[in-house]
């Protein structure tokens, strides 16, 4: 079992930078695939960017590509999503989730069946 926390949303300007952190709990963070997705008001949840167990290979939806970065560090149970460049349409709740099976490239891991955990999400809010 995995409990995930996220933190670091806020209100931000369009153009400005959020890091958005997810802590983990257990002893076997490092088997697992991550990944953040968000949803807007009315939508449905999409896929943002997922990471394979080792940081080896990353994967992001197009409309983040160039702009966002995930990253983890195994030793504290964490993965991060930096966010730079923000517009008003990045302004979602953005959930970290967890997949057991981790054995994969990133690339596996965009589609919210595959994941097994999820965080409780934060609020990301981009003002024009």
């Amino acid at each position: 079992q995995v409990q995930l926390v996220e933190s670091g949303g806020g209100l931000v300007q369009a153009g400005g930078s959020l890091r958005l952190s997810c802590a983990a709990s257990g002893r076997t963070f490092s088997s697992y695939a991550m990944g953040w997705f968000h949803q807007a008001p009315g939508k449905e949840r999409e896929f943002v960017a997922s990471i394979d167990r080792s940081a080896g290979s990353t994967y992001y939806a197009d409309s983040v590509k160039g702009r966002f970065t995930i990253s983890r560090d195994n030793a504290k149970n964490a993965v991060y999503l930096q966010m730079n460049s923000l517009k008003p349409e990045d302004t979602a709740v953005y959930y970290c989730a967890a997949a057991r099976n981790g054995y994969y490239s990133a690339t596996y891991y965009y589609t919210e069946g595959r994941y097994n955990y999820w965080g409780q999400g934060t609020q990301v809010t981009v003002s024009s």
